[in-house]
């Protein structure tokens, strides 16, 4: 970490370390980036190499399926997922538009115009999991969710970083003392549910209500 943050150093000399206000400067917004990304590329090591196994359902014979990824085929791959998840922060961005306008005329918080464009980008990775999920592959179930929420942070958050330093805008990364509580208790609901191996209808059910909570601190705060 020490040696990212010394590279980005070097390479931005012209920006300030530090910003006054709930700002990050350019500096840090590399440095979220490149973790953010680093943390996914982690992420996709083990669930493509390293720990396959893990991420594959039915019999260990159904691992070794399919002829392996060249490494100019998985490069492209990734191009091609960076291009197309720029298309849908651009679209959603147009969407929030139409969305902030309706909210307004309904007197609605304008967080919930956030709210809805999140639940825009991962509707078709939540629909997958959901089908997944009623066909018992619980397995295939939760990878569509990891793979879909990991993808939205470690990436959404280096494309929104630079198109803000592209366009000169100021991006606030941060969550207020309420949003941080539920926060941390996700990590650790998270935790009981996917840490022990184990896991009942009682804990999807615990999930559900903390996201009903956060639903309900959107309209009282």
């Amino acid at each position: 970490m020490l040696f990212v943050l010394a590279t980005i150093t070097l390479v931005l000399p012209n920006y300030t370390l530090t910003t006054p206000g709930p700002v990050y400067s350019a500096v840090q917004l590399a440095f979220v980036s490149v973790v953010t990304m680093l943390l996914y590329g982690v992420f996709l090591y083990t669930q493509t190499i390293r720990h396959r196994d893990y991420f594959v359902g039915g019999m260990a014979d159904d691992a070794n399926d399919g002829a392996p990824l060249s490494g100019r085929t998985l490069g492209l791959s990734f191009v091609l997922l960076l291009v197309s998840l720029l298309a849908v922060v651009l679209l959603a961005k147009k969407f929030s538009l139409v969305v902030d306008a309706v909210i307004a005329m309904a007197g609605a918080p304008p967080a919930l115009a956030g709210v809805l464009v999140a639940l825009l980008i991962l509707l078709p990775e939540g629909v997958a999991a959901l089908a997944a999920a009623r066909h018992n592959d619980l397995q295939k179930s939760i990878n569509l969710a990891l793979g879909s929420s990991l993808a939205t942070i470690g990436l959404t958050i280096p494309a929104v970083a630079a198109a803000a330093q592209a366009l000169g805008k100021e991006l606030v990364l941060g969550l207020n003392a309420q949003e941080i509580v539920l926060l941390l208790l996700t990590f650790m609901l998270s935790m009981l549910t996917f840490g022990t191996g184990r896991t009942n209808i009682l804990f999807g059910l615990v999930h559900m209500v903390v996201f009903a909570v956060f639903v309900f601190m959107v309209f009282v705060p």
